[in-house]
């Protein structure tokens, strides 16, 4: 008989099986290659779970599912869940002190949003057609080397060649805020200066662009008064993620667990 690649992990004398720690891996990302790290933090996930769902029913926990977002409720269990790391996990306010001085060792991390003015030259290709991609990839790069000698031909060639409805426009695309385009493209113009042309093609899903930043407007910076109340949020969030994990410590502590060391791997 062949022995199985991971062992059986038991929770407080509760089986955890192969089959629901596969399912669950998919969840968890991993390096290619590596596909026993998802296995463990899939196993620590449901090793975690088993434990809270043993303590609610010890302690006969109740709870109601509750709409997450429209047409998506709580199933039972993650009801259950929540409601015992809600009667277990206190949180106190953050003093003021603590948010002013949050504030003070960043406040480059509370601006308005900045506002940019990009151009662009869009060969499209859909991410799943490879054939298409690479196709838009070599017309994107053969455009780009006129641009990069001849950088005044840009709206023209959009005019030509883009495939957005921008190339009306001679690409431009007007004043954009973060947010308002793919997080891929938003990434690429953050890493230009204004009037700089991007040296290389910027990949998104809707194909292969070629961008120029024409302008930015940093957003100012806000006052504390302004962000206060966003920053007692963060601090209450940070602070009960301390007090679940030190919740779930303590019934690691006094759970038998075999199959799996709890202690030595990484939560996250």
């Amino acid at each position: 008989m062949n022995k199985p690649l991971f062992p059986d992990i038991v929770v407080n004398g509760e089986p955890i099986t192969q089959v629901a720690i596969a399912s669950e891996a998919q969840n968890h990302a991993a390096p290619k290659g590596k596909p026993g790290l998802a296995w463990r933090k899939a196993a620590r996930a449901l090793v975690m779970r088993s434990l809270l769902l043993q303590e609610a029913k010890r302690v006969n926990q109740q709870a109601e599912p509750k709409e997450l977002s429209p047409g998506k409720v709580e199933t039972p269990e993650e009801a259950v869940i929540r409601a015992l790391l809600e009667a277990r996990v206190e949180v106190e306010p953050p003093r003021e002190q603590a948010v002013r001085k949050a504030y003070d060792a960043a406040p480059n991390r509370f601006r308005a949003p900045s506002l940019y003015e990009p151009a662009h030259i869009l060969f499209a290709a859909d991410p799943a057609d490879a054939a298409a991609r690479s196709d838009a990839l070599k017309r994107a790069q053969a455009v780009l080397e006129v641009l990069k000698t001849q950088p005044d031909r840009f709206a023209s060639l959009a005019r030509n060649e883009s495939d957005c409805p921008s190339r009306d426009a001679g690409g431009q695309l007007g004043q954009i805020s973060p947010g308002d385009t793919v997080p891929e493209f938003e990434a690429a113009l953050e890493k230009l200066n204004p009037g700089e042309l991007a040296l290389e093609p910027v990949e998104s899903r809707y194909g292969i662009h070629i961008l120029r930043l024409d302008a930015k407007a940093t957003g100012e910076l806000l006052p504390f008064e302004a962000v206060q109340g966003q920053i007692v949020e963060m601090l209450e969030k940070v602070a009960w993620a301390r007090g679940a994990r030190h919740f779930g410590d303590e019934l690691v502590a006094r759970a038998e667990i075999s199959g799996i060391d709890m202690g030595k791997f990484p939560a996250s």
